[in-house]
């Protein structure tokens, strides 16, 4: 995205089961935090391989995305114990522990996750397209939208939009509970394009955060943690 800002960039390559793999990006947020995007270029089989412990996705390419997912946890964090990850009624998965908390995110061929020790995280990631914009009245209140500068009347900005909605997700995943009613009661109050960074007051629990953003060439990611 030419002219904004981006997050620095870590690729690396991991060996599994003599294989070498590449990851996207990774970032290690707080000593006891970790996030990464992992670009899916491997079969199933590959996963399936990996991941011994995952619950039954029908569609060909949700399910790759799923396997990928759950594979970024044990990346991020080797000692991750899959086989104890419950799934809540809202579709969040947890650790009853809370030996670790974690959240994952997949768009397109990419999965996302943070994983930490300490504290409740939220990730993530998005591929902008034109629909976000004919959405905005659904997750951005007119406030938020007059602030950020976003109307209809407004050039289509997709990028910031898609940052926008990014990290309403974000603080979605990072609450937990669902029901939330993403224009109303997750407020976007400010955003810093040097520091990456959108301040949020989150009406459901009365707690501010500052969420966390960053762009690729075509790729948008937010994560919160707190």
């Amino acid at each position: 995205m030419t002219g904004r800002p981006v997050i620095p960039v870590t690729t690396g390559k991991i060996k599994l089961k003599e294989q070498l793999m590449p990851i996207f990006f990774q970032q290690q947020i707080t000593p006891a935090t970790r996030l990464g995007i992992w670009k899916i270029e491997e079969t199933e089989s590959f996963f399936r391989d990996n991941v011994p412990h995952h619950r039954d996705v029908t569609h060909p390419h949700k399910r790759l995305q799923h396997l990928a997912g759950r594979f970024l946890l044990q990346f991020l964090y080797p000692a991750f114990p899959y086989d104890l990850i419950h799934l809540a009624e809202t579709r969040k998965p947890y650790l009853p522990s809370e030996e670790y908390h974690f959240s994952i995110s997949h768009c397109g061929d990419y999965a996302a996750a943070i994983v930490s020790r300490e504290t409740r995280a939220g990730i993530d990631v998005e591929i902008p397209v034109e629909k976000v914009a004919k959405i905005r009245h659904k997750f951005l209140s007119d406030t938020e939208i007059g602030l950020f500068g976003v109307g209809e009347e407004q050039p289509e900005d997709l990028h910031l939009l898609t940052i926008l909605w990014s990290a309403k997700e974000a603080v979605y995943k990072w609450y937990g509970n669902g029901k939330v009613d993403f224009s109303e009661q997750i407020r976007l109050l400010s955003i810093n394009r040097e520091q990456h960074s959108i301040d949020c007051h989150f009406t459901k629990t009365g707690t501010d955060l500052q969420i966390r953003y960053g762009t690729f060439d075509n790729l948008v990611l937010a994560w919160v943690t707190g």
